[in-house]
This record gives structure tokens, C-alpha cells and sequence, in this order.
């Protein structure tokens, strides 16, 4: 289907909402955005506020929520602070750090937060009317549920922000977890009759079976809300690269779906599930290699039998680090290591293998012993060191990505560089079996990923392991990006869906019982 299109803000906007957290908004968004991309539509994703410590660093040298960052990469750009301009990285379960823009500007709690709601609001409803002068379409994102209706009258990514853009809604709902039916009318009938009129219909996700014995109940939601059912998603196991939320990775659970060995002998990799993980992510490009195995683990028997354990990022360090001490996992950690057994650390879990932390920055702990795995010292500081750094390692041109407080102030001479930077710098360290960087993103390197492989089943004594020589995770996350405007092209109402865009929500929808009180 061919768009035509005649200027600046031909189109419009759309939000999608969910009914819950994970319900599919982040993949209907970034499916609609590669629809359109590929009709030849100029547009551009957004999310007002992001709370996750999956995030991504963008051009202006800034940060973003990963979603936004995929979301970019589906519309044919690169990442920009523009498409989220408020991100929230929780440290603990009562305070986040807030980004704005692309930086951090302070921690807040809970309430808070409330204050600073209104300032952060125009902040976001700016960006996205500039996004709208710009590109001829904008697919925004919302933020958990609509209607939480606690916290409605500070709402800067939902109906707020619908309400402030006059912006047409998409509630999706997954049928997978049950009850989407009531999912999908009590988000309609708990808002306010204003929030109600923006709400111009529904998608289902995530439908295993025959669609026919869905349509009784597409008619009679239709027949009680006054708005239909867009079309029904089918579930798909292949949809699972670059989730938004690192609650999605569950303790032992396989990552994605592992193609067998190319070799004889599976590589078996445990992932320890901080609590405060962050860039969980970084793990994907593993779980993508055939005859690669990944689990994330939260107690000291899941390391057993693992061949390469790995430390992701944290955004709460030594929170962690203590974490890991009270369940065991440290001296499982350490015992790994000393059994000459293979030890990635990233980010946080990289500052964790040092000698010692002095972090009053993050966390206000001062000086604390880390598990003195690699003989470094690490210190945070007020400012977050944000880049898109590109070297050599193994031999191989790489990039990734930085985002943390925590620096190297002291490194061992006998210690060996990881990554050589250009300047002649080292970023990360080797000693023995284990392995420590800032980097993120370094694991999609290819040509990097395949020579780690083989130095981590080769120091793990698998000899039956072979790296395959031909996986591209970039060529994946492509595959899965086109799949996801397959999946909207095949199974929505495309033409009902750019009228949604053009046109806004339609007038004289009816009104749900109870409905919330109007706003003051």
C-alpha cells in the first residue's frame, strides 16, 4: 500500500497504550514505525517517559530508554534524546535517577517525583510537537496502563499526553496472559470521559490458535465499547530480541530459542539476575549463536555446571554487589573463577571484579571491598560518562557503547588490555579467565563475539564447541524489525490505521460506565 504524502505533518500521530506493562506496546510501536518507514513515510518513535535501565546512547551523546533506541533503528534513524525525553532508571524500589534530554539531572522519589511533574511535561509535549514539524508520521509510546488512575492527574506519557496533543489512541492488550476482554473494556470504562474519546480502539497480541474462535468476542467488545478491534496479533516465538523491560528476563530461562551446535558440545552460559540488572540486552547477541546456551540465574547452584558466567550492567552497584554476598553468589562467582573457569564482567558487573569501589555517588557507601577478581580500583563520579567509543579487540574492529558513574582509577601493569582505542588507551582488562569492560554492545561485534566464543569454550575445556561462522546479530535484529512490520501489515487494518493516524480519533464515541471523575 503506497502513502501519499504532500509535506511537513502530512500525517499525524498515534499513541499506543497497553493494558498492563509488557503487553506488546513497545513491539506494535516499533512494527507500525517499520510499516511506515517502508511506504516511504518520514517518521519518527516517541515515548514521553521511559522508567527502565535498558537504555541506549544516542547521537547528541545522551541516553534514552533501549525501546526508543529500537524503535529509531525500525523508522531508519539514529537514536536521539529527542524520542525520549524523560527517562527514569530506578536505583532501588522508592528512588530513580531522572534523565532529561539525555542527562541526568538528580534522584528522585515516588512522590517527589509529583513536582516535578508539570516542568517535565512541557518538557515532553515540546519535543514531540517538534518531532511532529519535523516527520510526516510520530508513533508514541505510553508508559505502563492508562488507567492507573492513582496516578492520573500527573500522567505525562498517557492520556496526558494524549489529551495535550489531541493524539488518537491504540490500546493493546495480551491475550496470552488471559482475560484481555476485561483488559481491554475496564481501561476504556475507568477513565474520565474526556480520556474516553481518545481511545478509538483495540489490538490483541500474542494469539496462539484459530482466529474464528476469537471473533465472537471481537464483536461483542465492539458492540460494547463502540470501537473495534484493529486486528489480532499472533504469537510468534522469534519475537524476543531487545526487550524493554529487564523483568522479562526471568531467572532460569533460556534466552530466545538456540539453534543446535554447529560443533558437538553446547557453550552453556549463566547470567546473574541482579536485582537492579541493567542492559540485560548485552546478553542477546550470546543467545542469538547457535549452540550457545543462556539462562539467567539468582542462587550459587545454577553456576555449576556453567562453562562462562557473566556479570551484566547494574544501575545499583554495590547494592548489588552486597546482594551478591548475602545469596552466596559471589563465592560461587569467585569459585568459578578460580577453577580457571571463563568470567565476563560488564559495566557494573565489571566494577564489581575490582579490588575495591569508592562510590559516594550512587549509592553514598564510600569505600567497600569488591570480589577482588581483577586488580583494579574503581571510583565513581558526579558525572555520567556517556559515548558511542569505537577500537580493537581480539583483533577486530569493534563499537559499543558507555553508560556509567563508576571509573578505573587504578590498573595493574601486569593486566592486559581488552580493547585498544585509537588514542592507544585500553578499555577493559584481562587476567587469566577473566575479563572486565565499560562496554556495552561489545558482544554484537561479530567478528569480537566469534573470537570470544572460542577463547571462552576453549579456557572452558569445550572442545566440541564451534562458533558459527556466518551469524550476523545485526542481520537479526533486521530480520526481527521487518518481521514485526510483516506482522502489521498482515494482520491489522492498515487503511483503518492511517486514517487513526491522519485524521485523529473519530467523534461520538460512547462513553463506559463508571468512567473516572473529570480532572480538576
Amino acid at each position: 500500500m503506497a502513502v501519499n504524502r504532500t509535506g511537513e505533518g502530512t500525517l499525524g500521530a498515534l499513541l499506543v497504550a497497553g493494558t498492563t506493562s509488557d503487553a506488546g506496546k513497545s513491539v506494535l510501536a516499533a512494527g507500525i514505525c517499520r510499516w511506515l518507514a517502508r511506504q516511504g513515510v518520514r517518521v519518527a518513535p516517541f515515548k514521553a517517559q521511559n522508567m527502565s535501565n535498558n537504555s541506549a546512547v544516542t547521537i547528541e551523546g545522551g541516553e534514552i530508554g533501549r525501546a526508543q533506541a529500537v524503535q529509531a533503528a525500525a523508522c531508519g534513524l539514529e537514536p536521539s534524546v529527542r524520542f525520549n525525553p524523560v527517562l527514569l532508571k530506578p536505583g532501588g524500589d522508592r528512588s530513580s535517577q531522572v534523565v532529561v534530554l539525555g542527562k541526568a539531572v538528580g534522584e528522585v522519589s515516588a512522590m517527589s517525583y509529583r513536582d516535578r511533574k508539570r516542568e517535565l511535561s512541557v518538557i515532553a509535549q515540546t519535543a514531540l510537537a517538534d518531532l511532529r514539524m519535523e516527520f510526516d508520521a510520530v508513533i508514541c509510546e505510553g508508559a505502563g496502563s492508562p488507567t492507573e488512575i492513582n496516578l492520573r492527574a500527573t500522567d505525562i506519557a498517557n492520556m496526558g499526553l494524549a489529551r495535550a496533543a489531541n493524539l488518537p489512541v491504540l490500546v493493546v492488550g495480551d491475550i496470552d496472559r488471559g482475560g484481555v476482554f476485561a483488559h481491554l473494556f475496564g481501561t476504556v470504562a475507568l477513565l474520565e470521559p474526556a480520556d474516553q474519546a481518545l481511545i478509538a480502539g483495540f489490538v490483541v497480541n500474542k494469539f496462539r490458535g484459530d482466529p474464528a474462535l476469537l471473533e465472537p468476542g471481537l464483536r461483542q467488545l465492539r458492540g460494547l465499547t463502540g470501537r473495534p478491534v484493529y486486528g489480532v496479533l499472533p504469537w510468534r516465538d522469534d519475537l524476543w530480541l531487545d526487550a524493554e523491560d529487564s523483568l522479562s528476563y526471568v531467572a532460569d530461562g533460556v534466552i530466545g530459542r538456540p539453534a543446535p551446535p554447529v560443533g558437538g558440545q553446547w557453550l552453556r552460559v549463566a547470567v546473574v539476575r541482579l536485582p537492579r540488572i541493567s542492559n540485560a540486552t548485552d546478553m542477546e547477541a550470546l543467545a542469538g549463536e547457535p549452540g550457545v546456551s543462556v539462562r539467567f540465574v539468582t542462587e550459587p547452584s545454577r553456576l555449576a555446571d556453567a562453562d562462562l558466567v557473566v556479570l551484566p550492567g547494574s544501575k545499583a552497584t554495590v547494592s548489588d554487589l552486597d546482594w551478591l554476598r548475602r545469596t552466596g553468589l559471589a563465592d560461587a562467582v569467585r569459585l568459578h573463577a578460580r577453577r580457571g573457569l571463563p568470567l565476563l564482567g560488564v559495566c557494573g558487573g565489571f566494577q564489581m571484579l575490582a579490588q575495591t569501589i569508592a562510590d559516594d555517588v550512587e549509592s553514598g557507601a564510600g569505600d567497600v571491598p569488591g570480589l577482588g577478581l581483577l586488580d583494579t580500583e574503581i571510583a565513581f563520579a558526579p558525572d555520567k560518562t556517556l559515548t558511542r567509543p569505537a577500537g580493537k579487540a581480539f583483533g577486530h574492529a569493534v563499537t559499543g557503547y558507555e553508560i556509567h558513574h563508576g571509573r578505573v582509577v587504578r590498573r595493574a601493569a601486569r593486566l592486559d588490555g581488552l580493547i585498544e582505542l585509537s588514542d592507544g588507551d585500553v578499555e577493559g582488562v584481562v587476567d587469566g579467565p577473566v575479563l572486565g569492560t565499560h562496554w556495552h554492545g561489545l558482544l554484537e561485534n561479530d567478528g569480537f563475539r566469534r573470537e570470544f566464543l572460542r577463547w571462552a569454550a576453549a579456557t572452558a575445556g569445550r572442545d566440541g564447541f564451534r562458533a558459527a561462522p556466518d551469524f550476523s546479530f545485526a542481520a537479526a535484529r533486521e530480520a526481527q524489525l521487518d518481521l514485526l512490520g510483516d506482522l502489521v501489515e498482515e494482520h491489522l487494518d492498515t487503511d483503518a490505521l492511517l486514517a487513526l493516524i491522519e485524521r485523529g480519533a473519530p467523534g461520538g464515541l460512547p462513553v463506559l460506565p463508571p468512567g473516572a471523575p473529570a480532572l480538576d
